[in-house]
């Protein structure tokens, strides 16, 4: 499989790139500081400089072409509102339509617990801006005709994977997850076309991520 990964530098891809790489996916890193080319090779991938917040939808086709997925794995990084936005909303959404442009129907997300119109993040609150761009990228993904899944984990640490889950299906509320483990279930998904139209919310938990999304693919496909 040919995946473009955009945010190729960014914590979590820099895990998943080497699983991808391991399973003999071929790796296309988008990544806008060329200073980072050498990490993400020496990761796996074929570096490809773009800066995706200033590109058109027509040239973010361009990059999408000949690929046969897209895992948006870039952020602001928690800039001011107006890059939030620009970035994590706007070029989100001409990256989803770009897909559908260049015919690669597959498309995985990687947004966060609790993205959605019932977020509850008042607007006086730092993290609005992003709640509110995530929501406005997921639904824009959710009304596409794309081959889409959301992988919306808790909060984010830099703990060691452990390869095991506990998604939202069991009733848990939110709580964190190793950056490690949200990689797995981003290359887990992309191997598992049963898994699209599925909105996948978890924590670190006890099921292996297999089993964990074997209920998942199971669920969505009931």
């Amino acid at each position: 499989m040919r995946i473009l990964l955009i945010g190729g530098h960014g914590k979590v891809a820099r895990h998943l790139t080497p699983l991808l790489a391991q399973r003999s996916h071929e790796v296309t890193a988008v990544i806008r500081n060329p200073e980072h080319s050498a990490d993400v090779e020496a990761d796996g991938a074929t570096a490809l400089v773009a800066d995706v917040q200033s590109l058109s939808t027509e040239e973010l086709a361009d990059l999408l072409d000949g690929h046969d997925a897209v895992v948006w794995s870039a952020g602001a990084g928690g800039g001011s509102p107006e890059r939030t936005y620009a970035v994590d909303r706007d070029a989100a959404i001409r990256s989803m339509d770009a897909a559908a442009q260049a015919g690669v129907q597959r498309y995985v997300m990687v947004s966060y617990y609790g993205a959605g119109p019932n977020h509850g993040v008042p607007q006086d609150d730092p993290f609005f801006a992003y709640a509110d761009a995530k929501t406005a990228a997921d639904a824009h993904l959710q009304e596409s005709a794309l081959h889409w899944t959301l992988v919306r984990p808790s909060a984010l640490t830099d703990d060691p994977g452990t390869g095991a889950v506990e998604t939202s299906r069991t009733g848990a509320g939110k709580g964190s997850v190793p950056r490690a483990d949200v990689a797995l279930v981003v290359a887990d998904v992309l191997e598992r076309p049963g898994t699209a139209g599925a909105v996948i919310e978890f924590n670190g938990g006890e099921t292996p991520v297999a089993a964990e999304l074997d209920a998942v693919e199971a669920a969505a496909n009931a």
